[in-house]
Formats: structure tokens, C-alpha cells, sequence
């Protein structure tokens, strides 16, 4: 029944999220900037850096904040944010955010790990997933997606498609996985910090 509910949530965000209001959303991200547009911010604990937003595909900021309302995603500071938003305030976020997208930036760096090969199906071989059912990877903190991975190893997030995916993997796989996404051209960006209002 979870899994079920799961793949509704990420139905509803491909299809809602096309409905977003950006200069709404620019209002509704006045209380995120506070994390996600200082360069290089890291969560307290565990310790590991807020995740590049700006340019992520909408549908995945959507379905992000919607784990995070539910609570399947765990974290007491975006349950927090996430917990009052309607569907339309997350429809109107992801737009405001994916709108700070661009061309990838950077040269790409190292060789892909073998195991690497199975995240390519769906997030792209490079990390820059073409299609917006899927996170874009590329250029995001290394330790971010390290976390992430940890998570769903562990099940503390829990994804049909991910957790088994990350339980076969070991931490040094999880690391060079982690290590070679974030080292790739991206169009992930950090959000401007003021608005220029």
C-alpha cells in the first residue's frame, strides 16, 4: 500500500507541477532562503550540505516537499516548512525554483564507477536526468547525495525504485556514485539570497 501511495504522490507531482505560479513561488521561498541560497550551507545533523535546488526539475522539488509534508521524507525542519503548504503553494514553489535553471555548467571530471551504469536508466549517464519523473544529480553536493543514498539503504526514505537500488550498494560504492554525480556539468544552482526587491 505505501509503494502504491508512493507512485500516486510522483503521478500527481508530474502532472501538478506544470501548474505552478514562479512569481507566487517567489513569495511562498521567502522562508527557504534562509538555507538554500547561502553557497555551501550544511545541515546541523547529521552534518552534510543543503542540497543546490535552483534548475531541479519541478515535478521533483513537488513530490520532495510532498515527502516531506507526509513525512516520509524525515527531517524535522523541512516537515516543518512543508506541513502548512497546499498542493498549489508546493505546485507554486517548484515553479519559482526549477525556473533558475540553465545550461549545465563545468567540465566533466573522473571516470563513471561501474555501478554508477544502473543510476543512468533513470537519472541520466551523466547525472542530468532528461526527464523531469527523475532528479537531476549532476553538480549536486557530493555529501548531499551520499545522505540520501544512506537514506534509502537504510529506509529511513523509502522509494520502490531507490531502496532496493541503494541496499545492494556498499559505502564505498555510495561514495564513488556520490563523489562522480557531484563532479559532473550541471544546471543545478543555488537560489539568489536576495530578490533584488
Amino acid at each position: 500500500m505505501k509503494q502504491l501511495l508512493i507512485l500516486l504522490v510522483a503521478a500527481t507531482a508530474f502532472s501538478a507541477s506544470a501548474d505552478g505560479d514562479a512569481a507566487r513561488g517567489l513569495n511562498l521561498f521567502e522562508t527557504c532562503r534562509g538555507c538554500h541560497s547561502v553557497p555551501d550551507y550544511t545541515n546541523a545533523f547529521p552534518n552534510y550540505p543543503v542540497p543546490k535546488i535552483g534548475g531541479q526539475h519541478a515535478s521533483r522539488v513537488f513530490a520532495a516537499l510532498a515527502a516531506y509534508k507526509s513525512g516520509e521524507r524525515g527531517h524535522p525542519t523541512m516537515h516543518a516548512q512543508a506541513a502548512s503548504l497546499s498542493d498549489q503553494d508546493m505546485q507554486d514553489l517548484a515553479a519559482y525554483i526549477a525556473s533558475f535553471g540553465g545550461a549545465p555548467q563545468g567540465a566533466a571530471k573522473g571516470t563513471a564507477p561501474a555501478k554508477a551504469a544502473v543510476c543512468a536508466a533513470c537519472h541520466g549517464a551523466d547525472g542530468n536526468s532528461p526527464s523531469p519523473e527523475f532528479p537531476i544529480l549532476a553538480g549536486q553536493h557530493a555529501g548531499y547525495l551520499l545522505q540520501a543514498l544512506h537514506q534509502y539503504h537504510s529506509g529511513a526514505r523509502s522509494n520502490p525504485i531507490m531502496g532496493p537500488q541503494a541496499k545492494a550498494l556498499t559505502e564505498l560504492e555510495m561514495r564513488e556514485i556520490a563523489t562522480y554525480f557531484s563532479a559532473q556539468p550541471s544546471p543545478l544552482r543555488t537560489l539568489p539570497l536576495s530578490t533584488g526587491k
